[in-house]
């Protein structure tokens, strides 16, 4: 045999295979009866499955209510305007520098 003629015995060998396993997957699937053993929950369960944590309907408000009468607003509201934030808080007071000593006087000596 030449090898040409190894070479295609092999890839029809390879075809072959290819072709029983699709023909054994695809009588598989044929057979399979998962849909069949499906049965639907009956109405008497509470219409089955679910979030058993889930309470009442949501809050309309917030439960934290109005803001205590302590409570104590912040010194820059971010959503009022369209200022930056450097330009809506106050420049700090500068330090004040001590002026220099006058320079005392030279003593020449003599």
């Amino acid at each position: 045999m030449t090898p040409d003629e190894e070479l295609m015995v092999i890839f029809g060998a390879l075809h072959l295979v290819a072709l029983v396993l699709g023909a054994v997957l695809f009588v598989m699937f044929l057979r399979s009866d998962a849909g069949s053993r499906f049965t639907p929950p009956d109405d008497d369960d509470g219409g089955g499955g679910g979030n058993d944590r889930i309470g009442g309907p949501p809050k309309s408000s917030p439960s934290g209510g109005i803001p205590l009468p302590d409570a104590v607003q912040s010194r820059i509201r971010l959503r009022s305007s369209h200022e930056r934030l450097v330009e809506l808080r106050p420049r700090p007071a500068r330090r004040r520098v001590p002026e220099p000593a006058e320079p005392g006087r030279r003593r020449v000596l003599t």
